[in-house]
């Protein structure tokens, strides 16, 4: 157990050095911000006021609470699920372990899908994988005129998603299917008249779930991380079933894990069905996202 947690501290300066200490046995590299960060959420402090009132007396009470939140994340449980949301296009998710945390790369395949429909009039747009729901409340919050299916076979991410369209005043624009990929599609009657699928699918090779950091690996759900043997198994189904339900030149837009773009455009050639290809890349120069214009034959 960590030394510091058997520490009393009477002081906001006190607790911000508790805390810190805590964090660093924990391995938290960043663990002066994170303190701060935490203290903020705990306490309703600031950086400017630990820093011009770090004298001020601390309750037991708000002690506790920061003690308790310290002591989760040195745990390694996600900064954002302590915080409980995360930053996404310009947007607060509430986040929590029913779903994978947005990331800043997947605002790629936001910007690649709002890029092919701004020029579609009343676009329909399918979020496959929904999740946390950010890809398609980011969507329909951009695209005020587009009617947006979003897919889990999560009930717990389902209601998660609900939450944050309803937190973003889009719920009646969003369509929540619980159901496995693209099936609650054929079943609404959409197949030749989506404009757009997004998917953020799972693809970490089976093998190397047990390597992730303990952040990712031990608190978000392995099923919306592993992806097979080869970290595509799901890629592959969406390659080949969206073209059913794209529109003539419809976009498939999926992310992708690193030097696994060329293996996705590969199959792409080789199955048909899809006219140009491309990529994007992320902040680090992979390539993060790959995107499919269906045939226009």
């Amino acid at each position: 157990m960590s030394r510091a947690a058997d520490i009393r501290p009477t002081t906001l300066a006190g607790l911000l050095r508790a805390g810190v200490s805590i964090l660093s046995e924990g391995g938290i590299q960043n663990a002066e911000n994170e303190a701060v960060w935490i203290m903020d959420f705990a306490l309703g402090t600031s950086r400017l006021t630990l820093r011009l009132e770090g004298q001020r007396q601390v309750t037991a009470e708000d002690r506790g609470r920061a003690m308790e939140l310290f002591g989760r994340r040195a745990a390694r449980e996600p900064l954002q699920f302590i915080l409980g949301t995360q930053e996404f296009c310009g947007l607060e998710f509430e986040v929590g372990p029913a779903a994978l945390i947005p990331r800043p790369e997947t605002e790629l395949l936001v910007e690649e899908v709002l890029r092919h429909c701004l020029a579609v009039p009343h676009p329909i747009i399918a979020d496959i994988g929904t999740g946390s729901g950010c890809v398609a409340v980011a969507l329909a919050h951009a695209l005020p005129s587009a009617s947006l299916y979003a897919t889990d076979l999560s009930p717990a991410a389902m209601a998660l998603a609900r939450s944050n369209a309803a937190r973003h005043g889009v719920e009646t624009r969003v369509v929540f299917l619980t159901g496995n990929l693209l099936g609650p599609l054929r079943r609404r009657g959409l197949e030749g008249r989506v404009a757009a699928v997004v998917s953020n699918p799972p693809y970490i090779p089976e093998d190397e779930v047990a390597d992730l950091p303990p952040e990712v690996g031990s608190f978000e759900p392995k099923l919306a991380l592993a992806g097979g043997v080869d970290g595509l198994a799901i890629h592959r189904r969406l390659l080949s079933e969206a073209a059913e339900f794209l529109t003539p030149g419809g976009l498939l837009a999926l992310e992708v894990g690193l030097g696994q773009a060329d293996r996705l455009r590969r199959m792409a050639t080789a199955g048909g069905g899809y006219g140009r290809i491309r990529t994007k890349p992320d902040a680090a120069g992979i390539e993060r996202v790959v995107c499919f214009l269906r045939s226009v034959e």
